[in-house]
């Protein structure tokens, strides 16, 4: 399970460096074998574990091609799908396209969601952070108690 929040860096060849506690869960459950691509919402990068997307990969290509959301949603998530390996320094590199596409420049924050991560620019983090009108509250969220 991925948790918490990571301040990382990310050189000028678009390569960062996955915190050691992060790295070492990832090299446990996928052998350091990673697929990144777009988040769907926000402009930010989801990181699957290998294994995760394998099995989120047929049910995002079984969504219906002639529904316009779920096509959108198939063009981001297969479309910049980027298979990646860490490196045996604990670093991987994004590609141009998914850097541009999230706007990530030298600060990151990596964000554990339990089965993947979340890489963002840390202004665009800074900024989703700070933005109280989150809309409304689901149902499923009235009862929990945290």
């Amino acid at each position: 399970m991925y948790l918490g929040s990571h301040a990382i860096n990310m050189d000028a060849k678009g390569r960062l460096a996955i915190p050691a506690r992060v790295r070492d869960s990832l090299l446990e459950d996928c052998g350091g074998r990673l697929v990144v691509t777009a988040h769907t919402e926000e402009r930010c990068l989801l990181v699957y574990p290998e294994p995760q997307w394998r099995e989120i990969l047929p049910k995002i290509e079984a969504l219906p091609s002639f529904n316009k959301v779920a096509r959108r949603a198939q063009r981001l998530l297969i479309g910049y799908a980027c298979e990646l390996q860490v490196d045996a320094n604990g670093r991987v590199l994004l590609p141009p396209t998914l850097r541009e596409y999230a706007g990530l420049e030298k600060k990151l924050m990596l964000v554990g969601q339990g089965k993947k991560l979340e890489l963002w620019s840390e202004d665009r983090w800074m900024s989703w952070i700070d933005d109280e009108d989150d809309g409304e509250m689901p149902e499923e969220m009235a009862s929990l108690s945290l």
